[in-house]
C-alpha cells in the first residue's frame, strides 16, 4: 500500500468512526483490505495531526485536527467536553480545547491539586501541563481522566 492512499484511509476512518486505540484502527484498516505496521501507523498519525482526546464518556478517541466539533456551551462540571486533543512533547502534555475554554479546563486541573501535576499554563485554546519528575505519561492521563470526568453533585 502506498503512503498517500494509506494516509487518506486513516483520515477517513478516524473522521467516520470513534476509534480509541491504534489496535482498533489497524483492525479497521485490515477490514478495508489495507495493512500496515503499528510503527508506520504511529508515524502516519503524527504526520496527519491526529491526536487522542477525551470522548466525553471517560475514554479517549482519535481526533483529526481540522475536523474538530464546534464548541457548544460548556457548563461547569463538563470541562471534559471542551478537550479536543492531547499531544505529549518532551515530557510535557499539550492539551487542546475549543477556543476560549483552556482557562476553565486548566483551573479544574489545578484545583484538583494532584501530586502528579506540577502545574498548568493556559492560553485561549491550549494548555501546557507540566508533570512532576518521574511520573509516567500513563499516570498523568489516568489522573486527567479522573479529574475531568468527575461529576459535580
Amino acid at each position: 500500500m502506498n503512503r498517500a492512499s494509506r494516509m487518506i484511509l486513516i483520515g477517513k476512518l478516524v473522521s467516520e468512526n470513534v476509534i480509541s486505540s491504534q489496535e482498533e484502527l489497524l483492525k479497521l484498516m485490515e477490514g478495508a483490505g489495507k495493512e500496515c505496521t503499528q510503527a508506520t501507523l504511529s508515524r502516519d498519525l503524527r504526520q496527519l495531526g491526529i491526536s487522542r482526546g477525551f470522548d466525553g464518556r471517560g475514554g479517549y478517541r482519535y481526533l483529526l485536527q481540522g475536523k474538530r466539533e464546534e464548541a457548544g456551551e460548556i457548563t461547569p462540571g463538563h470541562e471534559n467536553e471542551a478537550v479536543t486533543g492531547m499531544i505529549w512533547a518532551r515530557g510535557m502534555l499539550l492539551i487542546n480545547t475549543h477556543p476560549g475554554f483552556a482557562s476553565a479546563v486548566a483551573l479544574k486541573i489545578d484545583r484538583a491539586a494532584r501530586y502528579e501535576i506540577a502545574g498548568t499554563v493556559a492560553g485561549d485554546d491550549t494548555i501546557l501541563l507540566i508533570p512532576r519528575d518521574n511520573i509516567s505519561n500513563d499516570a498523568i492521563e489516568e489522573c486527567l481522566n479522573l479529574i475531568l470526568n468527575k461529576k459535580n453533585n
